[in-house]
């Protein structure tokens, strides 16, 4: 009886230890071997959200939280790119965790950087509109970028010249120019970015883009466009025919 009542004890203990293992662990791997062999297109937002927080917190249910970031900014993307102040405010979402989030971020903007360096930047356009959405359309403030460029249109420089507030930015074209001329740029493009996701060109953006072209011109240097990004897309003033 002791025997028995001694092996029941130990199915018990058995029993409790696989009641023990947490739930998510399996779950790990399913969404590890989805992602593997369907690709992820096959994953919704959060799912895919779920992978990246997987190393930073190992020990517990992070769909809830993958959840909660997607409904708080609206998609994957919108997450990656939400300033860390932002992220801070998200209950559960430790240092760890937004460090993980951020090299995500940093990862895809030197991943579409390294398309557009390749190859002379009018052959490569697609690459241009991606790279300037993937860094720039998501920021909760406006940005103003210049992307400098040789006499074979490859890029020199990719620099920020001014950050703004929600809905402005100051540009000076005589510092975009001068800027330009102490790179030895023949050309540059202009890039910024409308948080409010409309890339619509306000009377502001057409006014700076048209003295920039003034000022720049007699110098040698041309405005091959200025590129508007928002969450909705983007907007070129010279598709436009706007310069």
């Amino acid at each position: 009886m002791r025997q028995a009542g001694k092996q029941s004890d130990q199915n018990k203990s058995r029993e409790g230890l696989q009641d023990a293992t947490p739930h998510y662990h399996g779950h790990r791997e399913r969404l590890r071997a989805r992602f593997r062999e369907a690709g992820p297109e096959a994953l919704a937002d959060y799912e895919l959200l779920e992978l990246v927080l997987f190393r930073a917190i190992p020990q517990r249910d992070v769909k809830p939280l993958a959840k909660k970031l997607i409904e708080t900014f609206g998609s994957f993307a919108e997450t990656i790119a939400a300033p860390e102040m932002r992220l801070k405010e998200i209950k559960g979402l430790g240092e760890a965790a937004i460090t993980e989030i951020k090299v995500v971020q940093a990862a895809a903007g030197r991943l579409v950087r390294g398309q557009v360096k390749a190859r002379t930047v009018l052959s490569s356009w697609s690459a241009v509109l991606d790279y300037c959405r993937t860094v720039m359309a998501f920021a909760d403030k406006e940005q103003f970028r210049i992307l400098f460029l040789d006499k074979r249109n490859q890029l020199i420089a990719d620099e920020v010249q001014q950050t703004g507030t929600v809905d402005h930015t100051p540009v000076y074209p005589r510092e975009v120019v001068k800027r330009a001329l102490e790179l030895s740029a023949t050309a540059i493009i202009l890039v910024h970015n409308h948080p409010s996701g409309d890339p619509t060109p306000s009377r502001a953006d057409i006014q700076m883009t048209q003295s920039i072209v003034e000022v720049a011109k007699p110098l040698g240097i041309s405005v091959h466009d200025h590129i508007i990004v928002g969450k909705d897309g983007h907007a070129s003033l010279k598709g436009l025919r706007l310069i």
